[in-house]
């Protein structure tokens, strides 16, 4: 995680304009020294989100919610702290320069980076629109019933073959070096300059505040060389493990629904966002990976639905991302396509209401797996039926939490009609069940530290209100109870703000170590829904380590020998009166 300068940080806080931040997103409308909107954050007919003139935070009076501008993003957006940062100093045109001189400026920009890749995102569209040699792209694309409003939302584009793109772009001022730093240009064996995505369909692939990251070319003609899609290659804003296609339009409604309809291709995300499935991603440039599962995480999700192709390959990719999700809790439905079509064209033929009726009645996940390996073996017989349950059941064993496995092995059992007990035992005693990790090494784990910065983040996070649940917990809480000297510092500083002020209280940490801590506290992505409880379990944890400490050194007092016995009375008495405390916010006083 970088760690910026005091400098880059204070000069963005001047510059921030929260009004402009909120426009893009909020409907805001000026009456006398203050903007209101409708709230963002709930479903509201009157509006009550307010920002005065001037000032740095918003509030609304209807469901508390409070912050500022990297707050707004990371609520609304579900940007994490850095995201948010960055794209605000990009947004004002503030340089970020990191704490440490040695990573200062490595490689280009990437704000010039994301310029270049803009401007040819505006040629590509041109040339598909507006030339002679783009009607045959757009011939194509319109017999697959994508009309003129489709490819200005999703900016498609062509681009031409020969040298026009290259010199257009020259023409803009983007020399060579960056176009080839962004995989738009390539350098041939003679040592000349070429499209890389030359004679190809564009689909700009976004980062998820819609800035242009990427591409996927796709081509439309047999004599055009090169495989059905080509797409950027890995840059500084590119990394294909991470990126989903189409989460700039569909990260928002992720996030209120804790749901995602996952599908293999571009048009066929684009064709479902366009039909109102504005909760759909797919992979991009690589097979589905963790990394796209741990990017869904972020946002909350909770159930995933994978539509995927109706053929053999989407079938067996079926089952290899629903267990990618499996191991990590995330509830799996399979919509099962009919052989041979893709989203798109059941779309196209059966409408949105015919692809919303596959939906609702998409299989559970176990249902489909046990359903599709069956196929695999002779499950006539004793032996093939053995094999394959055991198969499904050491798979099982690998998904997050002992009750989830459990219960999985269970259902299984009456997929498969078999007594459960008999697929229990396969796997052993699930009352002390722990799934295995790796890479732990002898790295030494600090708990304190963890439930410290937990808290903290939370605090931070939730920010404060004249009713919030974060000034509950500073009614209960002191810097003492803090072990980590950082901690109780940040603490401290939290207690005495008046308002949520994140950049405020960074600026307020001069020394590495301190500006360290934040952004390793700051770094871990969370779900925003559950920080009120979140905060209210770490402060009880707090609580109650303070209460086990105090036993414990009453106990070694006790135990030490060297007390008369009126002291050991003594302590007795006040070690059965030191009563476990518990902070419940429906019994505070606010």
């Amino acid at each position: 995680m970088f760690i910026y300068r005091t400098e880059s940080l204070e000069l963005l806080r001047q510059r921030i304009d929260l009004v402009e931040v909120l426009s893009p997103h909020v409907e805001l409308h000026k009456s006398g020294a203050s903007y209101k909107a409708c709230c963002p954050f709930h479903d509201e007919k009157t509006p009550s989100f307010m920002v005065q003139k001037g000032d740095s935070h918003y509030h609304c009076f209807g469901c508390g919610a409070h912050g500022d501008a990297i707050a707004f993003l990371m609520n609304y957006l579900k940007l994490d702290f850095v995201e948010a940062v960055e794209s605000l100093a990009e947004k004002f045109g503030v340089v970020l320069e990191k704490e440490k001189e040695e990573e200062l400026h490595r490689g280009t920009s990437k704000t010039v980076l994301r310029q270049a890749l803009a401007h040819a995102s505006r040629l590509y569209q041109f040339f598909l629109l507006h030339t002679e040699q783009g009607e045959e792209a757009l011939r194509y694309l319109q017999n697959r019933s994508i009309d003129l409003d489709f490819m200005r939302t999703f900016q498609i584009g062509y681009s031409l073959p020969g040298a026009l793109f290259h010199q257009a772009m020259q023409a803009q001022g983007v020399p060579d070096p960056i176009l080839e730093e962004v995989g738009l240009l390539l350098q041939t064996s003679s040592g000349r300059s070429r499209d890389f995505f030359s004679d190809r369909i564009m689909f700009p692939i976004c980062d998820p505040l819609g800035h242009v990251i990427g591409f996927s070319g796709r081509k439309f003609r047999e004599e055009t060389p090169g495989g059905k899609y080509v797409n950027s290659a890995e840059t500084p804003l590119f990394k294909k493990s991470h990126v989903l296609f189409g989460l700039s339009y569909s990260r928002r409604s992720i996030a209120k629904k804790r749901e995602a309809i996952i599908v293999e291709g571009q048009i066929d995300a684009l064709r479902m966002i366009h039909s109102g499935f504005d909760y759909t991603v797919a992979g991009q440039g690589t097979a589905f990976g963790e990394g796209h599962v741990k990017e869904l995480l972020h946002l909350g999700v909770v159930q995933v639905f994978l539509a995927l192709d109706g053929d053999d390959a989407g079938r067996a990719a079926a089952i290899k991302i629903g267990d990618l999700f499996q191991k990590k809790g995330v509830g799996v439905k399979v919509v099962c396509l009919p052989q041979g079509k893709d989203p798109d064209s059941l779309l196209r033929q059966e409408g949105r209401e015919g692809f919303a009726k596959l939906l609702d009645s998409a299989e559970e996940y176990l249902a489909y797996l046990f359903s599709e390996r069956s196929k695999q073996f002779e499950m006539a017989l004793p032996a093939g039926k053995n094999s394959c349950l055991q198969a499904i059941v050491e798979q099982v064993k690998g998904w997050d939490g002992a009750l989830f496995v459990h219960e999985s092995v269970r259902r299984l059992a009456l997929l498969a009609k078999v007594p459960e007990e008999m697929l229990l035992a396969l796997i052993g005693d699930t009352t002390p069940y722990v799934r295995r990790t790796s890479k732990l090494g002898t790295t030494q784990i600090n708990l304190d530290q963890i439930l410290e910065r937990d808290l903290l983040r939370w605090l931070v996070l939730l920010g404060k209100t004249k009713e919030s649940v974060v000034i509950k917990v500073l009614d209960v809480l002191t810097e003492e109870l803090f072990k980590d000297p950082i901690a109780q510092k940040i603490f401290s500083l939290i207690a005495q703000s008046e308002a949520q002020d994140l950049l405020g209280l960074v600026l307020q940490l001069s020394l590495p170590e301190e500006k360290l801590f934040f952004a390793q506290m700051m770094e871990k992505k969370v779900n925003l829904q559950k920080a009120e409880a979140g905060l209210v379990e770490s402060t009880n944890k707090l609580l109650q380590r303070d209460w086990s400490d105090k036993r414990e050194a009453l106990s070694a007092k006790m135990r030490s020998g060297a007390l008369s016995e009126e002291e050991q009375l003594f302590l007795a008495k006040e070690l059965s009166e030191l009563k476990m405390p518990t902070f419940d916010i429906t019994r505070q006083s606010g």
